[in-house]
């Protein structure tokens, strides 16, 4: 891929003065959409889901293909379409706090394409790397996988989720493990979450 096709790729964050981001990492099959949607239910606000699931489920359910390289650039694209839109919506409730859940970010695309393919292209690492969220949530590795058309790595998860830690490490971006049912894990982020309003 050249320069002159990354720039086809608007890759820019907009998130509202009043929304605080929660960022939900992990390895596959870990919670954490179902995370996103307890915490959203939770604090009666919106999530993002992990537009890779549906643009991939469409390929495979299409063509019978898997991710390719790509793939990464108009994946990146769509998440960050859909978070844009969703903060704006997050920002616009009435009541309460704003937050909002996102199901993934760029920084997971980027790991995972570092992991696959030793390699990421420039614009994604970039992004990746500016993007700013005011908690980052690692799943914990302790919920049985389950198998479905796209996930392929029930053996390599907690290899994965050591990999994103270290990454997590390597960048400087601060981030906190939780695990444990459900309700846990709510209460963990929830917790967080009133943590950040006191300091």
């Amino acid at each position: 891929m050249n320069g002159s096709d990354a720039t086809a790729y608007n890759l820019v964050q907009h998130t509202p003065k009043s929304v605080i981001k929660v960022a939900i990492l992990g390895a596959e099959s870990t919670g954490k959409t179902t995370l996103c949607r307890d915490l959203a239910a939770h604090f009666n606000s919106p999530w993002v889901p992990e537009y890779m699931r549906t643009y991939l489920q469409a390929k495979w359910d299409n063509e019978q293909l898997t991710c390719t390289w790509d793939d990464l650039l108009p994946i990146a694209q769509g998440q960050i379409a859909l978070e844009n839109k969703l903060a704006t919506q997050a920002a616009e409730i009435a009541e309460g706090n704003h937050y909002l859940f996102c199901d993934t970010s760029l920084f997971e695309l980027m790991a995972y394409s570092n992991w696959y393919y030793d390699d990421c292209p420039a614009t994604l690492t970039q992004a990746a790397l500016t993007h700013h969220y005011d908690l980052i949530i690692l799943t914990e590795v302790d919920i049985p996988w389950v198998a479905d058309d796209l996930r392929d790595s029930p053996h390599q998860r907690d290899e994965i989720s050591d990999y994103f830690a270290s990454q997590l490490t390597h960048h400087q971006k601060r981030f906190h493990r939780i695990g444990g049912d459900r309700e846990q894990r709510v209460q963990q982020v929830a917790k967080q979450l009133s943590q950040m309003h006191h300091t």
